[in-house]
């Protein structure tokens, strides 16, 4: 459904093209729209252009690409929403961890304790005043 709904919006922008490319110019721009150069002084907006099979088209098929994209916009904002790789259960159990070998050098930790250190080798001395 998507896939044909894109086809078709495809399909929508080249007519669109081709008909807004084949209109003859008319002359005057937005100027001449809005009360500019080349236009009545009686009119307000401009003046009323007969409509052909070209200006036809190009709003039929311009409303159609607005109608198209909203569509395209709605699905495509519902198709998926966004999850947490949290809200999922563990698939498998992580491995154990293997303990490093052994080796015959000294460990970084060691592994006797420490002896106790004596009383009197760590009390502080005050020092003596100058005289």
């Amino acid at each position: 459904m998507y896939t044909l709904i894109i086809v078709l919006l495809i399909i929508d922008c080249i007519v669109l093209g081709v008909s807004v490319l084949l209109q003859a110019p008319k002359g005057g721009g937005l100027s001449a729209t809005f009360g500019g150069a080349g236009s009545s002084p009686d009119s307000f907006i401009g003046t009323r252009q007969a409509a052909n099979l070209l200006t036809k088209t190009t709003w039929w098929t311009a409303g159609i690409f607005m109608g198209l994209a909203y569509l395209l916009q709605l699905m495509s904002a519902h198709a998926s929403t966004p999850r947490s790789v949290l809200d999922e259960p563990f698939s498998q159990q992580p491995a154990a961890p293997t303990a490093p070998a052994p080796s015959s050098t000294n460990p970084a930790v060691p592994l006797t304790p420490a002896p106790a250190p004596s009383t009197n080798a760590n009390k502080p001395t005050a020092p003596k005043p100058k005289p």
